[in-house]
């Protein structure tokens, strides 16, 4: 399996500007509160909100920030009426696009989206247009030395992961969605540490576009990461 396109707003860079820090916090405050209100406060039982604490600790996010998010989830503190949103289309090349986030506001979104896309030639696309060529997938990636690099394949595989990739340093490890938490409490039982772990579009195929496109597709990607209800951009696009 090659490496998938998943450009990724609020796991990219932990090294960054105050500013941008915040926006951070916001989106990844969204997601928590949106993880309780689905599946509730427990990181215990919610494996999806004990992932996005992971994240919010990994980026050092205050942990009365983690508190107040989840007690919005649960009611016992007033916020935003939050709803997790997720938008198709192309973009430059044809390159196939699935756009996931949070909002407050779903027609302010899609319309956002939408100028965004139009803007950075893109466009949006209908419910199913694009989603079939993805599959959904739990994704860990590990950073591991080079002399490490058959140890920990052989440790993927014989944990149950479905495929690795490796890019530089970095190795991607695919699981099945439901394989996700039981694979990544095994690797860290092995004191390798863990960059990040998520749930993840990934394409089937993916496509090749000229070097200009793929400059675009970036200008694209970025104008979507700074829409504060976006959180992740997936695509097609050949690494």
């Amino acid at each position: 399996m090659s490496g998938h396109s998943h450009f990724k707003t609020i796991k990219a860079h932990k090294e960054v500007a105050d500013v941008k820090k915040g926006k951070i916090f916001s989106k990844i405050g969204r997601l928590i509160t949106v993880a309780v209100k689905e599946a509730g406060g427990d990181p215990i039982t919610n494996s999806r909100l004990r992932l996005m604490i992971d994240q919010a600790k990994k980026f050092n996010m205050p942990k009365e920030n983690i508190e107040r998010s989840i007690k919005k989830g649960t009611g016992e503190l007033v916020g935003e009426k939050l709803e997790g949103v997720s938008f198709e289309g192309f973009g430059p090349g044809g390159v196939a696009l699935i756009i996931e986030g949070i909002t407050d506001n779903k027609n302010r979104t899609l319309g956002e989206i939408k100028t965004i896309l139009n803007q950075n030639g893109g466009k949006l696309a209908g419910e199913g247009a694009v989603r079939w060529m993805f599959d959904k997938k739990g994704v860990i990636t590990v950073n591991c030395e080079i002399k490490m690099r058959e140890e920990l394949e052989l440790l993927a595989i014989e944990t149950g992961a479905q495929d690795v990739f490796w890019h530089d340093n970095l190795l991607d490890i695919y699981t099945k969605p439901e394989d996700l938490e039981k694979i990544k409490k095994e690797i860290e039982g092995k004191q390798i540490k863990i960059e990040s772990a998520s749930l993840d579009w990934v394409a089937k195929e993916e496509v090749e576009v000229s070097n200009k496109e793929k400059e675009v597709s970036q200008r694209l990607f970025e104008a979507l990461d700074e829409s504060d209800d976006i959180n992740d951009i997936y695509s097609n696009l050949k690494l």
